[in-house]
């Protein structure tokens, strides 16, 4: 398993927008690109981390191609509410023991 850390510094005034638009995005590329989820993590006022699980480092590395046209809309969406978004790390999963809704 393969795991991807990223970081949002959202605009003020822009945070449900950004939200909204995180958990659209994320429902379909669990849907048409195989990963395998992703928690959002408020860290301070403006920046929010995801923590975004996949099968292993080459889907991830591959995915996008698959999702549908309004896919693109909210990727735009996400990225006018951000004034920044990082990918902070890129992880190998040795082991995992988080329980699953």
């Amino acid at each position: 398993m393969f795991a991807v850390i990223y970081s949002f510094h959202v605009k003020s005034g822009q945070e449900k927008k950004f939200v909204k638009a995180w958990k659209e995005l994320t429902k379909l590329i669990y849907k048409f690109e195989n990963g395998l989820g992703s928690r959002l993590h408020k860290h301070t006022k403006q920046e929010y981390i995801a923590y975004a699980q996949w099968p292993d480092r080459i889907t991830w590395a591959n995915a996008g191609s698959n999702l549908p046209d309004k896919a693109n809309n909210i990727r735009q969406n996400m990225k006018t509410s951000c004034e920044t978004i990082k990918t902070v790390y890129e992880l190998d999963v040795i082991d995992d023991l988080l329980k699953f809704n």
